[in-house]
C-alpha cells in the first residue's frame, strides 16, 4: 500500500479525529476543519469536516506551494489569522486570495519522535476572532493527542503480541484523558467563568447579547469536551465511573432536565409524567444525563410536529424512563444506533458529535440496567430504560 494510502487509513482509523474537528468547528466557527499530511512535496487530506462545500474530501490534495501549510512544515509555528484581509502578514499573501478565506487556523503535529507529520487546520471565509480565544492552545493540545493516536494505531499495526497492543491502548488512552481533562477544561471554565462575572457585576446592555453568546458557546464547548470524556472512558473498557446512592432528589433533578430542554426549544411540546422515585439507587447525575441525552435526541431527531412524551415511574420494583416522540427511526440505522458517532441517515447538518446515545448506553449499562428501542410509523420511536430498584 502507498504510504498516502497508509496515512489516510491510519487517521481514519482514529476515533477521536471527527470529534476533534467539530469541537474545533464548534469553538470557532470556521466550517472547514481537517487533517492533513504534509510531505516536501504534497498536501493530502487524511480527514475532513467540510459545511462550506470547499470541495475536498478525504485523500484529495492541494498544490503544497500554494499553502500556508507549507511554511509551516518549514517553520514548526502555528499559524493564526482572524481577517486575512487586514493582517500585515497576510494581506497580500497568495493562499487566502487563492482559496478565498478571511480566518485561519493551522497547527503543526508532529510524531512522537519529533519528525513532523502535518496539520490540524480550519479555515473560514467570514472573519473570526481567533487571536483572543483559546482555541490555539486546544488545537495543539489535539495535536499532542493526534500524535499519541497516530504512534498507537501503527503500533497496533505492526505488534504481534496482544499484551502488548491491549497496555500501548490503554496508556495512550489515558493520556488522551489527561490532555482533554487539563488542556481544554480549565480554559473553558475561565471562559465561562469570566462570561459570568461580567453579566453579574457589569451589565451593559451593549455588550450582553455578545457575553451571553461567549457563555452559551463556552458552555456548549464544555458539554462536548465531557461528551468526549465520557465517550473515552467508555472506550477504555473501564467503563463510564458512577456514584452510586440512594437518589435522593431525582424526580426534581428529571423534571429540571426537561424544563431546561423545553427552555432551549420553546417552541416544541414536551409532556412529562415523573412520579415518586424514592427508592432508587443509583447515580442521580448520571441519571439525569440519560433522560437529557434520550430528550434532547427526541427533539432534534423526532418529528418537529409531535409532543416529546416523557415517562418516570416505579412499576413492579423497576424504575421505568421512557422518551416517546413522533418520529420513525429507519431500520437500516438501527444496528448502529447506540455506536458512536451514529446520526441519522439525512443531508442536514446536525448539532453534536453523534456520541449522546453512545453516553445514554454507557449509563444504562454501568447501573445494570436495560435500555431498549421501539419504532414505528403508528406508534413512533420509544427509548425505554429500565432499573431494579431492589
Amino acid at each position: 500500500m502507498a504510504q498516502k494510502a497508509v496515512d489516510i487509513a491510519t487517521i481514519g482509523r482514529i476515533s477521536a479525529v471527527p470529534a476533534m474537528l467539530k469541537v474545533i468547528s464548534d469553538m470557532t466557527g470556521l466550517r472547514f476543519a481537517a487533517v492533513a499530511r504534509v510531505t516536501d512535496k504534497t498536501w493530502t487530506a487524511c480527514a475532513v469536516l467540510d459545511q462550506l462545500e470547499f470541495g475536498l474530501g478525504v485523500g484529495g490534495e492541494l498544490d503544497l506551494t500554494t499553502t500556508i501549510c507549507h511554511e509551516i512544515r518549514g517553520s514548526h509555528v502555528s499559524v493564526v489569522i482572524d481577517k486575512a484581509s487586514e493582517d500585515p502578514l497576510y494581506c497580500d499573501h497568495h493562499t487566502p486570495r487563492m482559496y478565498q478565506f478571511e480566518s485561519y487556523i493551522s497547527v503543526p503535529v508532529f510524531r512522537t519522535d519529533g519528525r513532523f507529520f502535518g496539520t490540524i487546520c480550519a479555515l473560514d471565509p467570514n472573519p473570526a476572532q481567533l487571536r483572543s480565544s483559546t482555541i490555539q492552545s486546544t488545537m495543539e493540545s489535539f495535536a499532542r493527542v493526534l500524535s499519541l493516536q497516530i504512534e498507537a494505531e501503527e503500533t497496533l499495526q505492526t505488534t504481534q503480541a496482544q499484551l502488548q497492543e491491549e497496555r500501548g491502548t490503554a496508556e495512550l488512552r489515558e493520556q488522551f484523558i489527561a490532555v482533554l481533562g487539563h488542556d481544554l477544561r480549565n480554559p473553558l471554565f475561565a471562559i465561562n467563568f469570566g462570561a459570568e462575572r461580567l453579566l453579574r457585576k457589569y451589565p451593559n446592555p451593549a455588550t450582553d447579547p455578545l457575553v451571553r453568546h461567549i457563555l452559551a458557546s463556552g458552555r456548549r464547548a464544555s458539554q462536548l469536551v465531557e461528551d468526549v470524556l465520557d465517550f473515552a472512558r467508555g472506550r477504555m473498557g473501564s467503563g463510564i465511573a458512577l456514584n452510586i446512592a440512594d437518589c435522593k432528589g431525582l424526580r426534581e433533578a428529571l423534571l429540571h432536565v426537561v424544563s431546561e430542554v423545553q427552555s432551549v426549544h420553546p417552541q416544541r411540546v414536551i409532556h412529562a409524567q415523573i412520579g415518586n422515585l424514592d427508592g432508587v439507587r443509583g447515580d442521580r447525575d448520571r441519571l439525569a444525563q440519560l433522560l437529557s441525552n434520550l430528550v434532547a435526541n427526541a427533539v432534534h431527531h423526532g418529528s418537529k410536529d409531535g409532543p416529546v412524551d416523557v415517562t418516570a415511574l416505579i412499576e413492579h420494583d423497576h424504575l421505568k424512563l421512557s422518551v416517546k416522540n413522533a418520529g420513525q427511526i429507519r431500520e437500516q440505522a438501527l444496528p448502529r444506533l447506540f455506536e458512536p458517532y451514529s446520526r441519522p441517515l439525512t443531508q442536514t447538518p446536525q448539532a453534536g458529535l453523534g456520541l449522546g446515545l453512545y453516553i445514554v448506553k454507557q449509563i444504562a449499562q454501568a447501573h445494570g440496567g436495560e435500555l431498549s428501542v421501539s419504532t414505528d410509523e403508528q406508534h413512533g420511536t420509544v427509548f425505554t430504560f429500565s432499573l431494579p430498584t431492589g
